[in-house]
């Protein structure tokens, strides 16, 4: 059974990454909650499943991070 509490903020972050990479153009197909962690009982929240890319889209959201002020 899992934990509502931390089900919403697993949901609310994997929310905002989606639309944080969707602002730069870059969409992970199999970005979701990781099945396992959302599943167990654990009481920690569910983890966020990045999942596979090609090589253009790990380039891309590489160069993200790499185009922020200061660097």
């Amino acid at each position: 059974m899992s934990n509502p509490t931390g089900d919403r903020v697993s949901i609310a972050a994997l929310t905002e990454l989606r639309g944080a990479l969707a602002a730069h153009g870059i969409t992970l197909p199999s970005l979701d909650l990781h099945l396992p962690s959302y599943a167990g009982s654990h009481p920690t929240p569910p983890l966020i499943s990045l999942g596979n890319c090609n090589p253009n889209t790990a380039l891309r959201i590489a160069s993200v991070p790499n185009r922020a002020p200061g660097r």
